[in-house]
Order: C-alpha cells, then sequence, then structure tokens
C-alpha cells in the first residue's frame, strides 16, 4: 500500500522532534503534528523557562551576598513585566530553531490537532483532512492536572498558566511536593511572593533520598517558605479579588494565586487510540516494549506519554532509538538506569543511581559516606547554609550505587558524577582520583569516613 508518509509524528516535543528529524536524515519521508507549538512542553512552558525563572529568582540572594565581598547594590528592584517579554521572546528563538531543524531535515510540520482514524490514518480537525502513514509515532507527552474533586478547582493554575501570569502575585499557594512545586515556590519566593507550599505527604519530594528530602525543606523553611505537610486543599472561593483557600485541618488561608503542581497525567485523551487497538496502562500512558512499540504492530510511542521515565533527555534518547530501530535497521533499545536528575529549586539537587533506603532493600552491605559543610561563598556573605553530599556504595563489590547533591551547581557536578556511576565505577575509584582545589565538588573524593 502506498501511504503518504513513512512516519507521521503527533506531537513536536523533544522526543518527537529527534525522533522525526532522525528518521528524515536515514530517508523516510516524515512529517510531525503539533496542534499548540513545535518544541513540547520543555522549550514551551517547562524545563527551560524554568530555568530561566529560576536564574531571576536567585539574583535577591546574590545582591544580599554581594555586601559581604564589598559590593553594595543599593535600591536594586524587580521587575516581573520585563523577565516574562525576555523569556517569551527566548523561547520564540528556541521554537524557531525547532522548526527550522525540522524543515532543514526534511520533514513536513502541520499545525493542527490529530485523531487517529485507524492504525494508519489520522484525521487533521482543523483542516479536515486525513493523511495515511506506515508508522505512527505518539509523542504528545504530558499535562498538569487540578483534582476534580475539589471544590472551586477553576479558580486554580498550573505551572502551564504560571509562566505568562500578568503580574507577580504578592501571595501564592502551591500545592504539591515534587520537582515542579518545589521549583516554582522557590521561583515565586525569590522573587518576592509571601509563599505557602501545601503537600498531602509526610515529606517533599517522595522518591529521593530521605536525608535528601528533609534537608530541602528545612532550607526552604529558613528561606521564609511556609510548609504545610500531611495537608490538602479541600476548597478554593473568590473572596475580595483574592482566593480564599480552605485546607484539610479546617484552617485557611487567602492568597492571590493557587497553583497547583500534583503530577501530570499522559496526554492520551481524544487521540483515537481506542480505534487502533493500542493498549494503555492503568495510569492511561501508552503501554510500549523497550523498543518503544506499542501493542499495534505500526504504532510507537516516546516521551511522558509512555510514563517511563518523565525527562527530557529521556525522551530524546527514546526517540533517537525509535529512529534507529525503524528506520536504520539497529534495532536500540534505552537503558533506564542511573539517569541523572536534577531539581532546581534553591538550593538546588541533583542526583543519579540508588537512595540509601532502595540500597538497603536491594544489597546486603551498605555502607554510606556523607558531609555537610558551609560552602566557601557563605564564610564571606554569612548566609545561613550548607552543602550536602552523599555517597551509596555496595558493601561487598565497593560499586559506588548512588550519589545526592543538594547545594549550589549540584546539578553541574551529578552530570559529571553520573558518567562514573555509570561506568559501574567503585568508591576506591573516586578516592584515586586527586581533588580539584577550592571547590565544593572536590569533597565527592575526599569522603574517607562511614556514616
Amino acid at each position: 500500500m502506498d501511504y503518504d508518509f513513512d512516519l507521521l509524528t503527533i506531537g513536536a516535543g523533544s522526543g518527537g522532534v529527534r525522533a522525526t528529524r532522525m528518521a528524515a536524515t536515514y530517508g523516510a519521508k516524515a512529517a510531525v503534528v503539533e496542534e499548540y507549538r513545535v518544541g513540547g512542553t520543555c522549550v514551551i512552558r517547562g524545563c527551560v523557562p524554568k530555568k530561566l525563572m529560576v536564574y531571576a529568582s536567585r539574583y535577591g540572594e546574590d545582591f544580599d551576598d554581594a555586601a559581604g565581598f564589598g559590593w553594595h547594590v543599593p535600591h536594586a528592584k524587580f521587575d516581573w513585566a520585563t523577565l516574562i517579554a525576555n523569556k517569551d521572546r527566548e523561547i520564540a528563538r528556541l521554537e524557531g530553531l525547532y522548526r527550522k531543524n525540522l524543515g532543514g531535515a526534511g520533514a513536513a510540520i502541520f499545525e493542527d490537532r490529530a485523531v487517529l482514524r485507524d492504525p494508519h490514518t489520522v484525521h487533521l480537525l482543523k483542516a479536515n483532512k486525513t493523511l495515511t502513514a506506515k508508522t505512527v509515532l505518539i509523542a504528545t507527552g504530558g499535562r498538569p492536572w487540578i483534582p476534580e474533586e475539589i471544590e472551586g478547582n477553576d479558580l486554580a493554575i498550573t505551572s502551564n498558566e504560571a509562566f505568562h501570569l500578568k503580574d507577580l502575585p504578592r501571595c501564592v499557594m502551591v500545592v504539591g511536593g515534587g520537582y515542579i512545586a518545589i521549583e516554582f515556590a522557590g521561583i515565586f519566593k525569590g522573587l518576592g511572593s509571601r509563599t505557602v507550599l501545601v503537600h498531602h505527604g509526610d515529606e517533599v519530594l517522595r522518591g529521593f533520598d530521605r536525608e535528601i528530602r528533609e534537608r530541602m525543606r528545612h532550607e526552604m523553611q529558613k528561606r521564609g517558605i511556609d510548609v504545610h505537610l500531611k495537608s490538602s486543599v479541600v476548597s478554593i472561593r473568590a473572596h475580595n479579588g483574592r482566593k480564599l483557600v480552605r485546607l484539610s485541618d479546617g484552617t485557611e488561608q487567602e492568597v492571590d494565586e493557587v497553583m497547583f503542581a500534583v503530577g501530570r497525567r499522559p496526554n492520551t485523551g481524544g487521540l483515537g487510540l481506542e480505534h487502533c487497538g493500542v493498549e494503555l496502562t492503568s495510569r492511561r500512558a501508552v503501554a510500549v516494549d523497550a523498543y518503544s512499540r506499542s501493542s499495534q504492530a505500526n504504532i510507537y510511542a516516546v516521551g511522558d506519554v509512555t510514563d517511563r521515565v518523565n525527562l527530557t533527555p529521556v525522551a530524546i534518547r527514546e526517540g533517537a532509538a525509535f529512529a534507529e530501530t525503524v528506520f536504520n535497521d539497529a534495532p536500540t533499545a534505552v537503558d533506564h538506569v542511573d539517569i541523572p536528575t536534577a531539581v532546581f529549586g534553591t538550593p538546588e539537587i541533583g542526583v543519579v543511581g540508588l537512595t540509601e533506603e532502595a540500597a538497603r532493600a536491594q544489597f546486603d552491605k551498605v555502607d554510606v559516606y556523607k558531609t555537610a559543610f558551609r560552602p566557601m561563598r557563605a564564610t564571606m556573605s554569612g548566609r545561613d547554609t550548607l552543602i550536602f553530599m552523599k555517597l551509596v556504595v555496595d558493601g561487598a563489590s565497593d560499586r559506588v550505587l548512588g550519589c545526592h547533591v543538594m547545594g549550589e551547581s549540584a546539578a553541574e557536578m551529578i552530570q559529571c558524577v553520573a558518567i562514573a556511576v555509570k561506568m559501574k565505577a567503585t568508591k576506591r575509584d573516586f578516592d584515586a582520583t586527586v581533588a580539584l582545589h577550592p571547590s565544593a565538588a572536590e569533597e565527592l573524593v575526599l569522603l574517607k569516613t562511614k556514616a
């Protein structure tokens, strides 16, 4: 059968764009359908604009710290409108690059909503036309959500809207305890908002090492974020131009904005997958095998829509592996073990490998090496903060199973350490590495005493 395209990708996020570009360079007639903007969550309303706003939020502390080094910055003033306008300009530039790269590879872009009619047929709603493809790739990512059972949930926002608020809220409540909640709480507080964090769990950052979780909460509280654990939002109602929020403990808080960051859901609704025999998981993600193939032989899926490891670099790696497998005759499976990740809170966190708790559940003997120290910069600025580092080691083989860092430049450190962890480096390898002085990272190769 003749098809319009060899590959039709639904979703022009990081994974979908990488897969489509590579398939086109391998000679496939490829196209991508995107209903919003090219670049996906990460580029348009996720990690990239968030990191820019994190940078902005840290200048307040930088100005304060500068005094200890002889610098004086009187009357420093922040302007929200300038930040948002410059952020939007940079995102538009990046979107243009994504479009250019797709076009340069020979791939077509359809700005439309795609719905599958059958395993090989996609209907474009806006253009009211159909396209056929030998292979279909689902790369529609995930979406934030607000629990439907909360009274007045339509008065709340998610991270999507937070990037486009007209004004910086004087007081904001962030609901959640994961990456996005911690990061936005730090952003709003750093920019000057009174910030409340509400989380139903007994500690923030579920899934991270317990010590990292506790230390992060303490750091947030030291910076003035009002943290409410074991608490949840019951209702939201408009009150004098603001929002009156009732919590599960019976207390009420009046704020300007309520931002929910309680997780993301795979974006599979309304795609027509039910017409194609595509199996979904209990969380409504596309179920795939090691090569990202769904239960329908010609339909694949990569990225957050599969709900495996929901990180942009993973989606990119999965998209590349898909293109290698299907269009370059080189079957490639992605290894989802020992993937580094960071939380760009203030301070930031970088981790790779197993937590102490997970290691103890899997290995008979676990050695732990850790340290907490005042960063060199804080000795002059006087800021009350610590850098925390922890190595989790298999006591039998001496292999480093996990590394956990919290403090300035933690993400930059962990990217480099991840290479060693992925290569199964031992604690002896760390010990044999000469320290780079003076740096915070040198402590990672100087840890000698077991905790």
